[in-house]
């Protein structure tokens, strides 16, 4: 795939099919990627099409990440699924732990690769185009099989295979089955493997496709396997043919793995003297390339065809050669592990200090409450997300009666007690997912609650209001009672921050009016729930 330029002025479905495109693809060219990628960042930037900004950031992290450059695309990654979270935006959520998934894989760390992997999964929904969600499920497979999970990577392999025939789309259909086919072999179980390779087949049959070189080298080690060597070196053969048809000139490596598959099947079938030439074959192929991964290999192989001719001084030469080769890697690979891991600890530990002072700047230093900013950076998000998914939402407004008596008449100090105090009594109010609770100033408060009808609220409130009042503040303010009056309303699909903050001020100057220590409800709440709690009985002050 090549990169394309971005229109101007940035036309949003455009741009999100080619990032799609992109995701969806793992040939393309790199350069043409990271020139879309800054393209598309500016246009978007300039345009306030903050998601696709977002993607195009993603693209670039995927870049970084194939050219091993993981600081940056830490960083931007993690930045990422900040901003997703916050935003519930799933799209962003979902590539963002897929290269953070082949990041960690890169690294060795499995678990971690597995973890993102699933987080990925779950992070699927609607806007997520269907190829993209089945080509999750085969990861979450993969990473299930890496991990010896072999039952849970049948089942997802089951189900991305599904998925693929539900949508007719032949192509994943196929590597669902061909990377399944691939876990068995490499488990050593070449009759469920090969049960596995005969569902594919079928499909090509039926679907009049053929079968690409990754697929037949698959095939080949299959048929090896389980002792079939005449369908094996066809398979390696034709593995390779295909291949070079392809001219996939710029894969050496993939061309050197099917050249080692054939060794593999042509010693195994008693061909010692072919087998031997494929490996030379290889040995120079990496040594001009140089590919120092599948020349170790060859190094193996190489000590396999000569003890199979009983020239063992010559195979315990190879193996010696083969153990200096691997020592080598490892110690290359532990080189850049360790690098990686303390260039992801220091990105990690940045931003853990970030976030530390990103928390405080949302808490109100006295009581530890949310604060203002807090209530208007989350806030507007958490209306749209209720509006979407038509859960309810309902906000109050909470004013301390008579504090400035408190202030006046005793200390500040006896004041900041009473704020602290009644911080801690809100924690005791369920607001639901998302709900919080917040100090706007002074003596003013903010609960927002979610998921509970305005009844359900109300009820919480209600006891809220009914624990400020009976509450032991004797050794605070001695004869002075501490109540709370509270104005509430319920958001609607159209409302904002502005609009609903005001219902419920204008409901809580209700209850100041009316006489304070006490609860008053918008009057757009539906009568009954609201006549229920505007004359509920007080405690008397």
């Amino acid at each position: 795939m090549h990169g394309t330029g971005a229109a101007e002025p940035l036309d949003r479905d455009d741009a999100n099919r080619i990032f799609d495109a992109y995701e969806d693809s793992s040939d393309f060219d790199m350069a043409g990627a990271e020139q879309l990628a800054a393209r598309f960042e500016s246009a978007a930037g300039a345009s306030g099409e903050t998601e696709l900004l977002w993607r195009a950031r993603l693209l670039r992290a995927d870049m970084l990440e194939c050219r091993g450059e993981p600081a940056e695309a830490v960083r931007i990654l993690s930045d990422a699924l900040d901003w997703a979270k916050i935003h519930d935006c799933r799209r962003v959520q979902v590539r963002a732990h897929r290269v953070l998934a082949r990041l960690y894989r890169v690294m060795g760390d499995l678990a971690a690769t597995l973890d993102h992997t699933m987080q990925c999964v779950s992070a699927l929904d609607d806007t997520t185009p269907i190829s993209q969600r089945i080509g999750c499920l085969i990861a979450l497979a993969d990473a299930f099989a890496m991990t010896g999970s072999i039952p849970e990577a049948r089942e997802r392999y089951e189900q991305a295979e599904r998925l693929a025939a539900g949508h007719g789309i032949v192509a994943r259909r196929m590597g669902a089955l061909n990377n399944w086919a691939y876990t068995e072999y490499e488990a050593g179980d070449g009759d469920s493997a090969r049960a596995v390779l005969a569902r594919l087949r079928e499909v090509a049959i039926v679907h009049g496709e053929s079968l690409n070189s990754n697929v037949l080298d698959t095939v080949a080690r299959v048929e090896t396997l389980c002792g079939d060597h005449t369908a094996a070196l066809q398979a390696a053969n034709n593995a390779l043919g295909v291949f070079r048809r392809e001219n996939r000139a710029r894969e050496a490596d993939a061309e050197t793995d099917l050249m080692l598959t054939l060794a593999l099947v042509q010693r195994r079938g008693g061909d010692l003297a072919g087998a031997l030439d494929t490996v030379t074959e290889v040995q120079g192929m990496c040594e001009r390339l140089p590919l120092v991964n599948n020349a170790a290999q060859a190094l193996n192989e190489l000590a396999e065809i000569h003890a199979a001719r009983g020239d063992f001084e010559r195979a315990y030469r190879a193996v010696r050669e083969f153990n200096a080769a691997q020592e080598q890697l490892r110690s290359a690979q532990h080189e850049i592990q360790a690098r990686n891991r303390q260039v992801m600890f220091e990105v990690a530990e940045a931003r853990r200090q970030a976030e530390w002072f990103r928390e405080q700047a949302h808490r109100d230093a006295l009581t530890g409450l949310h604060n203002r900013r807090y209530v208007d950076e989350h806030l507007p998000a958490l209306l749209r997300r209720a509006a979407a998914d038509g859960s309810p939402v309902t906000i109050a407004l909470l004013d301390l009666d008579h504090f400035k008596r408190i202030n006046d008449t005793l200390s500040h100090e006896a004041g900041d007690q009473v704020l602290t105090a009644v911080a801690g009594l809100l924690d005791a109010v369920e607001t639901g997912p998302d709900g919080f609770t917040a100090r706007l100033g002074g003596e003013e408060f903010l609960v927002v609650v979610r998921g509970t009808d305005v009844a359900g609220a109300v009820t919480e409130l209600e006891t809220l209001r009914a624990t400020i009042a009976g509450h032991g503040w004797h050794p605070i303010t001695g004869e002075l009672p501490v109540t709370v009056s509270i104005g509430v309303a319920a958001a609607t699909a159209e409302s904002t921050q502005s609009t609903l903050l005001g219902t419920a001020d204008a409901a809580l100057y209700t209850a100041k009016r009316e006489g304070r220590d006490r609860i008053s409800l918008d009057p757009a709440v539906s009568g009954p729930h609201r006549r229920r709690w505007r004359d509920a009985p007080r405690l008397a002050s």
